[in-house]
């Protein structure tokens, strides 16, 4: 029986492209590098913002370079961060159903934790009963860690727990810690993309993930 859903947050709740995007070029264009377009920032998205930089400068980039150009992103998208970010439609529905039908509900993100709980709290207010970011003690996703950290403050087990995301690194994530996957293709992977990496399949909808879930 279903008695809890995880969540990823970017790309599966929360649509935060642009805002990524804006604050990747503010940083980069502070440091004289040239800017990424909305689709090369959907590719380097995914394994938290370190990764995010990492790919986003020019390749040969050094360690310091990085670092200058992270400390130039994380106070611009502390301070941006919902100036273009929206829930996908129907995920607050959905999650909404969730609660009704007493389904504990956790969003785990590779984002940082602060962060992770602001945005939970803006755009999903009393709906989230577990929010795990990623915090400098606890491996980043696909590592089960902060999964596994979630069940146990929402007091479920794996085997009564779905894992919904939109990239390779939530399929790799649920694997790894013995949930079963539920991928949406309305994110920042296409279909296809999830296939490859493994899914079984890519709900388009949150009606269609709701059904799905449903039935569970």
């Amino acid at each position: 029986m279903l008695s809890a859903v995880l969540f990823d947050l970017d790309g599966t709740l929360l649509d935060t492209l642009r805002d990524l995007r804006d604050a990747l070029n503010f940083a980069l264009n502070a440091c004289s590098l040239p800017s990424r377009s909305l689709e090369e920032t959907r590719a380097f998205v995914g394994n938290g913002i370190p990764k995010l930089i990492e790919r986003g400068v020019p390749a040969g980039a050094s360690a310091e370079l990085r670092a200058r150009v992270q400390a130039a992103f994380m106070p611009y998208y502390a301070e941006h961060c919902r100036d273009h970010t929206r829930p996908y439609d129907g995920v607050g529905a959905l999650l909404r159903d969730l609660k009704k039908r007493g389904i504990r509900v956790g969003v785990v993100s590779n984002k940082a934790e602060p962060a992770v709980k602001a945005l939970c709290e803006a755009y999903f207010p009393g709906l989230i009963d577990a929010a795990a970011g990623g915090r400098p003690d606890v491996p980043k996703k696909p590592a089960p860690d902060a999964v596994l950290r979630a069940l146990r403050e929402l007091g479920v087990r794996a085997e009564e727990t779905v894992y919904v995301g939109d990239s390779e690194v939530d399929v790799e994530t649920a694997e790894n810690a013995g949930l079963r996957l539920f991928a949406v293709g309305w994110g920042f992977r296409t279909p296809g993309q999830l296939f490859a990496a493994g899914a079984r399949e890519a709900y388009m909808t949150a009606d269609s993930l709701a059904s799905a879930l449903m039935n569970a």
